[in-house]
C-alpha cells in the first residue's frame, strides 16, 4: 500500500517506473519528475488503463475514491474509459438538461398540470442522483437504483411512471444524437407488479373525526397544514388542490380550468365558510404569488405530489388507512349515507361525467345553487365530527 510519504520521497530514474497501491491503482513516476495516477483494470477480457490525474493535485485519498468508482462501473458492466470520454464530450449533455429540453418540446401539446407533474417527478426522484451525469454514461443499474428507491418508500405507481419518463428522455437523447441506447429497456419486469385495488379511505364517521382532529393539529409547515385541512372539505383530486391558483378563486367559488382537470373539462367548486376561513389565513403567506400552495424550494412550483402523503405518514397514518386521494371516496360515501345527498350532486361535485335523462353531459355550473348548499352542509358535518367525534347523521 502506498502512503503520501512514499510518493513524496520517490526519486526520479532514467526510465519511468511504477509505485503500486492496491487493486490496480499505481503512480507512474516519469524521468521529468511528474507523478501520474493510473488505474489498471480488466474489461471484457482485455487489460485497460485509466488516467486518474496528476499527483499532488490528486491526492492518495481522492485517487483511491476514483479507482473505487471505476471498479463499480466495471462491476455494473460499463467501461470507465467510455464513461470518461462521455464526460469530456458531453459538453452539457447531462440527463437533466436533456430532460428539460424534452419537456419543452412536449409543453405545447401537454396540459400544464402534466408539465408540472413530470418536472416534479424528475426533480424529486431522478435529478439528485442522475441529473448531472452525461446521458450517454447512464446504465440500466443506475436507473434501477433510482426507481427501486421510490418503490421502497411504498410509491410503486410513481416508480413505474418515473421509469417510463426516463425512457422517454433517453429516446429523445437518441433521436437528437446524444445517446446510443435506452437503458430502461433492460428493466422490463424489474419492478414489483402493482396489485390492483382502491386507494385507502376513511368512511367510518367516528374514525374520520379522529383523523380530522389529527390533521388540524399537524405541526409541520403551515402551507402543508392548510392543504391537509382543505383535502376533506373540497375532496378534489390532490393534484388539482396542489395546483390551485389565487386568480381561480372568485368570491366563494373556485373555478378550475379544463387543462388542469383529469377530464379536460372546467370544474366549479363552491367554497364553504370553513374553506374561506382557511384561505383567508393563507393569503398573507402566499397571496402575493400565483400559487396558493407554493413549494418551499420555488415559489413558481406547487408542493410536490408526495407532500400531503408524507404529512399523513408523519402523523402515524399508513397507506392502508388513508391516502390524499381517498378523501374523494370518503366524501362520496358519507355524503350519501350520512347526509343523504342526491347522487347526481355528489357525482357532479366529484367532477365525474354526469348526464341528464337525454344523455347530455351537464355543464360545469349545473346544480350550482344546490351544490353550494351541499358543500356547506358537508363542511358543517365535518366540524361536528371533528369537535365531538360523534356519529351524527344530518338530514339533507
Amino acid at each position: 500500500m502506498l502512503s503520501t510519504t512514499k510518493i513524496e520521497n520517490a526519486k526520479t530514474r532514467a526510465k519511468p517506473f511504477k509505485l503500486y497501491d492496491a487493486q490496480g491503482l499505481f503512480v507512474l513516476v516519469n524521468p521529468n519528475g511528474s507523478k501520474l495516477w493510473r488505474y489498471r483494470y480488466q474489461f471484457e477480457g482485455r487489460a485497460k488503463l485509466l488516467a486518474i490525474g496528476k499527483y499532488p493535485s490528486i491526492g492518495l485519498k481522492v485517487a483511491r475514491e476514483r479507482a473505487a468508482d471505476a471498479r463499480r462501473q466495471v462491476a455494473e458492466g460499463f467501461d470507465p474509459a467510455v464513461f470518461r470520454r462521455a464526460q469530456k464530450s458531453a459538453q452539457g449533455h447531462t440527463f437533466q438538461l436533456i430532460a428539460e429540453e424534452w419537456i419543452k418540446t412536449q409543453t405545447p401539446r401537454w396540459k400544464e398540470r402534466n408539465v408540472q407533474l413530470t418536472r416534479s417527478r424528475l426533480s424529486a426522484n431522478v435529478f439528485p442522483e442522475l441529473g448531472k451525469r452525461p446521458v450517454a454514461s447512464i446504465t440500466a443499474p443506475d436507473v434501477l437504483r433510482v426507481v427501486r428507491r421510490i418503490e421502497a418508500r411504498g410509491a410503486g405507481e410513481t416508480a413505474k411512471r418515473v421509469l417510463a419518463i426516463c425512457g422517454q428522455v433517453f429516446r429523445y437523447a437518441i433521436a437528437t444524437g446524444r445517446a446510443e441506447r435506452d437503458p430502461t429497456g433492460d428493466l422490463r419486469g424489474a419492478l414489483v407488479a402493482r396489485k390492483p385495488g382502491h386507494r385507502a379511505a376513511v368512511t367510518d364517521p367516528k374514525a374520520l373525526g379522529t383523523l380530522l382532529r389529527a390533521m388540524e393539529g399537524y405541526e409541520g409547515r403551515f402551507i402543508t397544514a392548510a392543504a391537509l385541512q382543505l383535502l376533506p372539505l373540497l375532496f378534489v383530486r390532490p393534484g388539482e388542490l396542489r395546483n390551485m391558483e389565487w386568480r381561480e378563486i372568485q368570491g366563494n367559488i373556485w373555478e378550475i380550468p379544463g387543462e388542469k382537470m383529469k377530464t379536460g373539462q372546467a370544474h366549479v367548486v363552491p367554497l364553504s365558510r370553513q374553506v374561506m376561513a382557511i384561505l383567508d389565513g393563507l393569503r398573507p403567506a402566499t397571496g402575493s404569488g400565483r400559487l396558493v400552495f407554493p413549494s418551499d424550494r420555488s415559489a413558481v412550483r406547487p408542493i410536490s405530489d408526495m407532500t400531503l402523503t408524507a404529512a399523513l405518514r408523519r402523523m402515524g397514518f399508513d397507506k392502508t388507512q388513508v391516502t390524499p386521494h381517498g378523501f374523494r371516496a370518503t366524501a362520496r360515501t358519507l355524503l350519501a349515507e350520512q347526509l343523504h345527498e342526491k347522487p347526481e350532486l355528489i357525482e357532479h361535485q366529484l367532477a365525474h361525467l354526469v348526464r341528464d335523462p337525454l344523455g347530455r353531459a351537464y355543464n360545469r355550473t349545473q346544480f350550482l345553487p344546490e351544490r353550494k348548499q351541499m358543500m356547506q352542509r358537508w363542511a358543517d358535518y365535518l366540524d361536528t365530527l371533528k369537535r365531538r367525534g360523534e356519529i351524527i347523521a344530518l338530514s339533507a
